[in-house]
């Protein structure tokens, strides 16, 4: 049900995360949809409060406090009596409530197909775009033993588990061997011991009913349609909205507190809004503005313990979600060390530093997630750590964001189990329109510039890319609000939510330090006309103004390109941000960075001047 200004005029929305519970005040103000005003309490779930509710009416408390000075009116509430107020009766409560939720370690889930490579990531792309974290896929052909399948199922305890296999049609004999492993293993839910673990069998239509003799009496089945009904027919909607629909029922109601959240979850006409998981939200929003802006996104969220990736791509736009579940910059933070290596954390370092120091520095940051660095030096060095994580991060997304694997082989069963090629990833860095960030260490960098300098460092993005960063992470409120409201959600997304940092111009290819790479004519709004022939391996920023627009005549040389189509001159209008215009003529596929240290630190100082990402002191 969407609904229009008339009836929603003032909207709370909260993410109830696993530390903080966020809530954000958005109103119709002269004309349009701005969130006006943001709370936030410690989430309550865990004990000793063991209630979410109490999280959200600490952070909603903030919120009518704070609204009672913005407006100078002591009479504004949202609740009474421990509960929101809907419908709304002049000062006292609210036109409707949203949330979303990722507390007591969000929706956690086992996936399981015939094939790793094809109906098994099938199964996973359905479970992360529905906002999951894939515990484990277990397919035929992973290579272990029965008995450790078995194993691992009982150990992980999952809120749900997704099964697929098997085109319509096909064999059946592998999907009922996998049946009969979950059954062996009779797994028990995380959440509550009291109600019976959901299962969906998403695969060949032909073994239902051997499904159901296998499991039936064991979990809560749910049986929907093939997630792969034929090998070039991906089909994920139909499983996506049963992992939804059991979210709430199952591992939601189980978890204390949420029965009252749900309850209060509700649009104007107090129908029920369904609690998304926070990740299905963002993902949710982000497909929302590709669709209404025709363009294609790549977001990314950086945590503590993990790094989510999220794209929509190409003509369809395709949603793609990954989660980095060993990348993030406190829990996980050592992790990226043992990942990337050494080397790579250090090749963005601009001074010597010892080996010990770093280590030490990240062996702190582990086991006191919750500090910040107090000196300049850290800063560098947990920027230069936040690039390795995004990479990696960025790497294993293009890797999942595929095309469908194994159409171009017999669709026999037993042919598939031979199956080693990988789709192409439709990740395509040269047609991708925005690049947004999200999470700690990029919304809150001390410098813009310092974002700007990871995400472009990091994704190395190609041709022209608008940069982004989410203010105070709100993506998640507004996945859910669009699904009553998408006018407000999007108007908010573009308002208040996306700091817009400017534009990255990046020829593609090879070329020789100090050659010519770009030639760049720039007319800028106020009349002044930046005008340069970069050689490569520079970077050059021309500051700009959000909303403001430079028209630019570009032309490469060399081998290097500025589009999909190979163009070496170009006509186009460049938009501007908080940071302006970034000219990057450092090569892409591949992007090299000097080997020796005395010219890589040169290079790295010289780029962060250009780009004003640190105090003079430090880059001398």
């Amino acid at each position: 049900m969407q609904y229009d200004e008339k009836r929603l005029t003032r909207i709370v929305a909260t993410d109830c995360g696993s530390t903080t519970t966020k809530a954000i005040l958005i109103e119709w103000v002269d004309g349009e949809y701005r969130q006006t005003i943001r709370g936030e309490a410690p989430t309550t779930v865990e004990a000793p409060l063991n209630d979410v509710t109490k999280g959200v009416i600490n952070a909603t408390q903030e919120l009518e406090e704070l609204a009672r000075l913005k407006y100078k009116n002591p009479n504004i509430r949202f609740m009474e009596n421990g509960k929101f107020v809907i419908p709304r009766k002049g000062d006292l409560g609210i036109d409707a409530y949203v949330s979303t939720s990722s507390a007591g370690g969000g929706l956690q889930m086992m996936v399981t197909g015939v094939v790793a490579s094809m109906t098994g990531e099938s199964a996973e792309r359905a479970a992360l775009g529905a906002g999951a974290i894939v515990m484990d896929l277990i397919a035929s052909n992973d290579k272990r033993m029965n008995h450790e399948k078995i194993e691992r199922i009982r150990q992980l305890r999952p809120d749900m588990i997704l099964m697929a296999g098997g085109e319509d049609g096909g064999t059946i004999k592998h999907v009922v061997e996998m049946a009969e492993l979950v059954s062996g293993a009779d797994p028990k839910p995380r959440l509550g011991s009291s109600y019976k673990l959901p299962v969906i069998y998403a695969g060949n239509k032909e073994a239902r009913q051997n499904i159901i003799d296998a499991l039936g009496e064991k979990v809560d089945l749910i049986v929907t349609e093939n997630i792969r009904p034929k090998l070039e027919t991906e089909n994920l909607g139909p499983a996506r909205d049963k992992i939804h629909d059991l979210f709430m029922e199952h591992v939601m109601k189980q978890a204390p507190g949420y029965n009252k959240l749900m309850e209060w979850a509700m649009g104007p006409d107090l129908e029920s809004v369904p609690i998304m998981p926070t990740p299905a939200a963002v993902g949710n929003i982000m497909q929302t503005i590709a669709k209404d802006e025709k363009i294609e996104v790549v977001g990314v969220d950086i945590g503590g313990a993990t790094t989510d990736v999220f794209s929509v791509f190409t003509d369809e736009y395709v949603f793609n979600r990954t989660v980095s579940a060993n990348l993030g910059m406190s829990y996980s933070i050592s992790n990226v060390l043992a990942s990337s290596g050494l080397d790579n954390i250090m090749r963005w370092v601009p001074f010597d530093i010892d080996e010990s120091e770093l280590r030490n520095m990240i062996k702190n940051k582990m086991i006191r997630p919750t500090t910040i660095p107090s000196l300049l030096e850290e800063l560098v060095l947990e920027q230069a750590i936040a690039k390795e994580a995004l990479r990696l991060a960025f790497e294993q997304h293009k890797q999942f964001a595929s095309s469908l694997k194994g159409m171009q082989r017999q669709r026999d069963i037993s042919e598939a189990f031979s199956q080693s090629t990988s789709g192409a990833s439709i990740v395509n860095l040269m047609t991708l329109n925005l690049l947004v960030g999200s999470g700690g260490v990029l919304s809150h960098a001390p410098r813009r510039n310092q974002t700007v300098m990871m995400l472009i460092d990091a994704f190395l993005p190609e041709g022209v890319t608008r940069l982004a960063v989410d203010s105070i992470f709100m993506m998640p409120h507004l996945g859910v609000l669009s699904e009553i409201c998408a006018k407000a959600a999007t108007e908010v997304f573009r308002k208040d939510c996306m700091v817009y940092l400017g534009t990255c111009v990046a020829p593609v290819g090879k070329g020789k330090n100090g050659k010519p790479a770009l030639y760049a004519k720039l007319e800028l709004p106020d009349g002044k006309k930046f005008e340069e022939e970069i050689p490569f391996g520079e970077v050059r920023l021309i500051p700009l103004d959000e909303g403001k627009v430079a028209k630019a005549t570009l032309k490469t040389f060399g081998g290097l390109v500025l589009d999909k189509d190979k163009n070496k001159e170009l006509t186009i209008d460049l938009h501007g941000g908080k940071i302006g215009i970034v000219l990057d003529t450092r090569g892409r596929q591949p992007f090299v960075l000097p080997t020796e240290k005395a010219e890589r630190i040169a290079s790295l100082k010289k780029w962060m001047r250009e780009l004003n990402a640190y105090p003079e002191h430090i880059l001398v």
